[in-house]
């Protein structure tokens, strides 16, 4: 498939789960005679949901890549997961596009998720068209979801379009540009009259779509005030540059499933949508970070590239797909990674086609391609020329929302666990694998609940590697409330040297989150200075296991103010004992209290489920700080203790249908109120038991 930078459309699918996206992307495919047969999302034989987990599930997973000729221009599409588990996907495979494509259902309107993409899309400024999907549905309404798009995106959405038909009678499309009416069947277009009534509609929105477009040009619009006739290359020439600059969106309207509208879309891609060149050169940073660089689409100018996505493979190896920005590379030769200052070998360059990986010769600006088994390569890096090093910045990863602790399901099973979990991170960077040296639990952190669960069932896939899941140890802590002062001591005789070590200590309660602090009082040489580290030692290493349940202990300060030593007998192992048996008295006597950590939370959710929400939230102890809203939705922030929000993740997804997100982290330390934590050590102690 040849092509030229000016040629070149790529076009990320966007929107939340279940909107149509995949579906869209397949009778794209299909209208462009890349395939035969039009594959279904319900029969799991669609091009671009082709792992297990997204055809269990019926959804993607994953974002997928294929490419297609439409009237000599090539369009690579990247269909992106609509499901928040798997957000971390479209945040890093949305910066390869130079324009989306939003997928609104009809009957649902615009959601969450796709309030994040379109978000996501307007941090790169990029253009956008509004595809609103599934006309052919019971309640669809094309008015309500673009009024919808209107409030919920906060954008200009500027009909093309008008439906013929609604709900199961959706049969066609207008086209306001050029009042022309389109039927469909079986994907082929008919030409008829505009329908008797839907003259008058077609007129009013006609006159509204030219005077916006007019609105963005001052001669244009000193034209259409003198009633002039402005010609449809004007009009288009003009939209096409509103769209490129992000001052309006145009909105569409399709059936995918029912093949309505596809080929009007197809226009408008390559009509609209800008090229690699229309969007301009990229910033990056020289190899020392210091100096910005700004980057071309020029194919003679030096290799750069950014990789923005790897699949692991257990046999074909690491796969790293990345937007090329300028120059052109070729077949096979070296290129080189200047975040790890690493030359890295390639034999093949590929293209993606869904599941296939197809040679190519070469690929220029704007390519979406591929290397395999590139060995320091990894997502966020940069691939260039040597002679011309440059860097491009890695997308922030979205947060952790939920862990779970791992268990090998065989012994033995552990060291294959974790290699095989690390080929996984490649992949998916939005999660984390920690061993939590406090709990001795191995850790794997996600996006949600149905994250985790489907990267377990692709380790078992993959991997052959089985685990068990728990829910995760709290890392309480513990503190004192009161101001104690007790001696420490120890000796022991047992013939030639003995052991002596004696110190008087004040310990007393420190503000929350301060930590430790040690305080030498000595004075007149009744512990000699050699020996003072070592009673700081022994605090610091008994306080590792606290009295009630042999968590850390915190926030408190150590006054060292008295002592006695023997000149022979005395050590620094004797003055270390003496201190760890002072903190072991001091925190027995010092109304020791257990603490929990507090996290700061943030719940997106829409308005009906507010009060479900807030109820849900005041159970788990949780304190709501303020409420703002946007859109249709209501953001709520709050402070919960972690022990109640672990779960949280699926049980936001029951109240709200699966349109609520949250994001949460750590805050602080709290007290742990009485009759809780007396529940909580009996639970706690009984586990040690």
């Amino acid at each position: 498939m040849s092509q030229t930078v000016e040629n070149l459309r790529n076009i990320a699918l966007v929107g939340h789960g279940g909107s149509g996206k995949t579906s869209l992307a397949e009778v794209l495919l299909f209208d462009a005679g890349v395939t035969n047969r039009l594959g279904r999302v319900e029969d799991g034989n669609t091009v671009m949901d082709f792992e297990a987990e997204e055809l269990k599930r019926n959804s993607s997973i994953n974002s997928s890549f294929h490419q297609y000729a439409w009237n000599q221009y090539t369009v690579s599409l990247i269909d992106t997961p609509g499901d928040s588990n798997f957000f971390e996907d479209t945040n890093n495979s949305i910066q390869a596009a130079d324009g989306i494509i939003v997928v609104i259902d009809a009957v649902d309107g615009v959601k969450v998720q796709t309030e994040q993409a379109w978000e996501l899309a307007q941090s790169y400024q990029l253009p956008g068209l509004i595809l609103i999907n599934k006309l052919d549905r019971e309640r669809a309404n094309f008015k309500r979801a673009v009024e919808d798009a209107a409030k919920c995106l906060e954008t200009k959405p500027l009909l093309l379009q008008l439906p013929i038909g609604k709900e199961a009678d959706f049969k066609g499309v207008v086209d306001l540009l050029t009042r022309k009416a389109f039927t469909y069947k079986d994907g082929k277009a008919s030409a008829i009259d505009i329908p008797a009534d839907m003259q008058d509609d077609v007129e009013a929105e006609r006159e509204a779509l030219v005077e916006n477009i007019a609105e963005t040009d001052d001669d244009l619009l000193e034209r259409y005030f003198e009633e002039e006739t402005l010609s449809d290359d004007e009009l288009r020439a003009t939209l096409k540059k509103g769209v490129s600059e992000c001052v309006f969106t145009p909105v569409l309207c399709c059936s995918a499933t029912h093949h309505i509208g596809i080929d009007q879309i197809q226009e408008c891609i390559v009509n609209y949508m800008p090229s690699p060149v229309q969007r301009g050169a990229r910033t990056g940073l020289s190899a020392d970070g210091e100096t910005q660089i700004e980057c071309l689409p020029d194919p003679d100018a030096p290799f750069s590239a950014f990789v923005f996505k790897t699949i692991a493979d257990p046999y074909a190896g690491r796969l790293s797909i990345f937007r090329i920005v300028s120059g052109t590379l070729g077949g096979d030769g070296n290129i080189y990674n200047p975040g790890k200052d690493a030359k890295e070998r390639f034999t093949q360059l590929l293209r993606i086609a869904g599941k296939e990986q197809q040679p190519i010769q070469e690929a220029g600006p704007g390519a979406i391609a591929a290397v395999a088994k590139l060995k320091e390569t990894t997502t966020g890096d940069s691939l260039c020329d040597e002679s011309n090093p440059i860097r491009y910045e890695p997308v922030k990863p979205l947060p952790s929302l939920i862990s779970f602790a791992l268990l090998p399901k065989s012994k033995g099973d552990e060291d294959k666990l974790f290699g095989s979990l690390a080929k996984i991170l490649e992949e998916d960077v939005a999660l984390k694998l920690d061993r939590n040296a406090e709990t001795k639990e191995i850790l794997l952190s996600g996006r949600g609940q149905v994250h985790i669960e489907a990267t377990i069932e692709k380790l078992k896939r993959k991997y052959n590697v089985q685990v068990i899941l728990n829910t995760p140890k709290v890392p309480y802590r513990e503190t004192i409330k009161k101001k104690v002062r007790v001696q420490g001591k120890h000796k022991k005789q047992s013939g030639g040297h003995g052991q002596y070590g004696d110190c008087w200590i004040q310990m007393e309660p420190m503000p929350r989150g301060q930590g430790f602090e040690f305080v030498n009082s000595i004075v007149g040489g009744s512990i000699p200075k050699t020996y003072i580290p070592a009673v700081e030692k022994g605090i610091v290493e008994a306080s590792v296991k606290g009295v009630l349940a042999g968590f850390p202990c915190v926030d408190f300060k150590v006054i060292l103010d008295d002592g006695t030593y023997h000149s022979v007998d005395s050590s620094e192992m004797a003055f270390k004992i003496a201190g760890s048996l002072a903190f072991k008295k001091a925190i027995d006597q010092a109304n020791p209290v257990l603490l929990e950590p507090i996290m700061d939370v943030t719940v997106t959710t829409p308005d009906e489920c507010m009060g479900d929400i807030m109820g849900d939230l005041n159970s788990r102890r949780g304190r709501v700080l303020g409420m703002d809203t946007k859109g249709k939705n209501q953001i709520i922030n709050a402070q919960v203790p972690m022990s109640e929000f672990l779960t949280y993740a699926p049980d936001l997804n029951s109240m709200t249908g699966g349109r609520g997100i949250f994001t949460m982290e750590f805050s602080r330390y709290e007290e742990v109120p009485g009759q809780i934590s007396e529940k909580l050590l009996e639970a706690l102690n009984k586990e040690d038991d």
